[in-house]
């Protein structure tokens, strides 16, 4: 089992999308810089089978794919996890071809000052990432997310297979490395006896896994988080990774409400919990901490930490590394309180 440092450990959710593109390799390095413990790919895979890291398998939101008119005719429309999409899919293309892409800021209202980063870093694959959490300057961990595994075994490619694949080539499939394995599915379970990795459970709030879904089963996220859903996620996963407002809600302000029992519940079955996901823009905070009408803005986002800390997680993603990292710090020493 991968060993957790600092706690709550800071996850660079994407590398620190906040200020550089998310999935690239400059996000990546910014984030070690600052200071997080671990980096965090999301990984689909290629219709060669090797695995890339992208938010999404549907990349025409996150590169210059549409700029490719040798691409033009590949864009389709699939039902992912029950949901109908049009663009450009991973599975679609071999890593030569998507390693023509450039990738472009996926969210470019919320975060108009990377939109002029886009043109220049390619889509990078997952022993790309490995490779650079093995060459930081200091002990950082990988902390992976198999994107969409139901739909991607329907198009004949194994997300667990390539990623054990992975993580074997470059020889961290070993109790001692620092590695943890996420996923909204519960395929963690068939990963158990072939990975001592740390394994969450991601837990949104609403909707069901897409493999319990496929499979007839009729428990929903929800179910997942009673005492009884923990007790089984317990047998196969040693965490569980949910939505925020999960741990604490929010009122009909749009303000933090009070914590709750969620945490305690998961300690109580043995499971550490890691939230998502922190960010510093006003559209994204509770809204006492926001600076301005201006969705894009950053707030007071180090006081959002607070009464997660104070809640008792173990980790959390954050798409600014130094906010989470400045949070902790002055939450640890004891300078931070409720009130900011």
């Amino acid at each position: 089992m991968g060993p957790m440092s600092t706690s709550p450990i800071v996850i660079a959710h994407r590398g620190t999308p906040g200020v550089r593109l998310e999935h690239t390799r400059p996000s990546y390095l910014l984030a070690i810089e600052q200071g997080c413990d671990y980096i965090e790919p999301d990984v689909v895979a290629t219709k060669d089978g090797v695995l890339v890291v992208r938010h999404e398998n549907e990349i025409g939101g996150t590169t210059d794919i549409a700029d490719h008119p040798e691409f033009a005719e590949r864009r389709t429309t699939k039902t992912i996890d029950g949901k109908e999409l049009t663009g450009w899919f991973t599975e679609d293309f071999t890593l030569a071809e998507l390693k023509t892409l450039r990738a472009k800021e996926r969210i470019p209202k919320t975060r108009p000052h990377n939109v002029p980063l886009a043109g220049v870093e390619p889509i990078l694959t997952f022993a790309e990432v490995l490779q650079i959490a093995a060459d930081a300057d200091r002990e950082v961990g990988v902390y992976v997310e198999t994107k969409h595994p139901t739909h991607f075994r329907g198009c004949g490619l194994d997300l667990d297979d390539l990623l054990i694949a992975d993580l074997e080539a470059h020889g961290v499939n070993t109790p001692d490395a620092k590695i943890v394995i996420q996923s909204f599915e519960t395929n963690l379970q068939a990963l158990r006896p072939r990975t001592p990795a740390f394994l969450v459970q991601l837990m949104n709030d609403k909707g069901a896994p897409a493999d319990l879904v496929a499979a007839g089963d009729p428990r929903r996220y929800a179910d997942l988080r009673t005492p009884e859903g923990l007790a089984w996620v317990a047998s196969y996963a040693d965490g569980i990774g949910p939505h925020k407002q999960l741990v604490v809600s929010l009122d009909g302000n749009g303000d933090l409400a009070e914590p709750t029992t969620l945490v305690a519940d998961a300690h109580a079955a043995g499971l550490h919990v890691h939230i998502w996901t922190m960010r510093d823009e006003n559209e994204f905070l509770p809204i006492s901490l926001r600076s301005s009408d201006t969705n894009s803005d950053r707030g007071d986002a180090v006081a959002e930490y607070v009464p997660f800390f104070d809640a008792g997680i173990d980790g959390l993603f954050s798409d600014y590394t130094a906010t989470a990292v400045a949070a902790r710090d002055q939450w640890l020493a004891g300078s931070l309180d409720a009130g900011g």
